[in-house]
């Protein structure tokens, strides 16, 4: 039997000491596997976003470990997490973080850049995902021209430029109407499954229930249940939850 692409075990992320102590998340366990998407839901301060900045390399946790695709990434040292970030790990954001005065095809080809893509391989990979994306006929547009539902598909895009193992989102259909957050979901969905990525989702959303195989409740930091879900394929509409924040990433050597 093939490993978990993600495995977190025991997890927990403290801050302050003494009488400050605030234990953001506590002894979080769960397995997400290829082709999966996996949600996490909880109320606001629960410790959703904290888990998600352990998992993508951004936050160490205080004891406990997260594996990607059996690299054990809390035994690395901190100038190893940006590889991490780069090449195993795609983010999207709640609020797309394109830049505005580029087109949809040059925030892709940045991403690409980073990683070392440059020329005409970085533009011709850029172009078949936002093809795949729906926006072939958006290439050229500036960021700022473009909707919300396609600015977060060019970031969902982004994200999948470097072909990483698993995809992280944050609150993706915050800043969605319904019809483009139902539109955003159903892409994550399809591309988690015909890609053979995992993917863990934030959201406050309970209608987001119907792209993921797994719900995860998280309450004050603990994990209360895990809820296997019957895979269901978008139908209903997605609407927009209460926004959180997650750490801006820094991508670099």
């Amino acid at each position: 039997m093939n490993a978990p692409l993600l495995r977190v075990d025991r997890a927990s992320r403290e801050f302050g000491s003494g009488r400050t102590l605030v234990r953001a998340v506590a002894d979080v366990s769960f397995a997400t596997e290829r082709g999966e998407v996996t949600l996490i839901m909880g109320p606001s301060g629960s410790g959703k976003t904290t888990l998600l900045s352990m998992i993508g390399g951004i936050l160490r946790p205080t004891s406990g470990r997260v594996v990607i695709d059996e690299l054990d990434i809390t035994s690395l040292r901190r100038r190893e997490l940006p590889r991490v970030r780069r090449e195993l790990v795609g983010f999207v954001f709640q609020t797309f973080n394109l830049l505005e005065s580029l087109s949809a095809l040059e925030n892709v080809e940045i991403a690409l850049n980073i990683a070392g893509v440059t020329g005409f391989a970085a533009e011709e990979r850029a172009h078949a995902l936002l093809r795949e994306a729906g926006l072939e006929q958006r290439l050229h547009f500036n960021a700022q021209a473009l909707s919300a539902g396609e600015r977060q598909r060019v970031a969902l895009a982004r994200a999948l430029a470097n072909e990483p193992r698993l995809l992280l989102a944050d609150e993706p259909t915050a800043n969605l109407d319904s019809d483009a957050g139902h539109d955003v979901m159903a892409l994550l969905r399809g591309l988690t499954e015909s890609k053979g990525h995992a993917a863990v989702v934030v959201s406050h959303d309970p209608r987001l229930r119907e792209v993921a195989d797994r719900v995860l409740w998280l309450a004050d930091g603990r994990l209360t249940s895990a809820e296997p879900e019957s895979r269901v394929r978008p139908s209903a509409s997605v609407g927009s939850p209460t926004p959180t924040t997650l750490p801006t990433l820094v991508l670099g050597p």
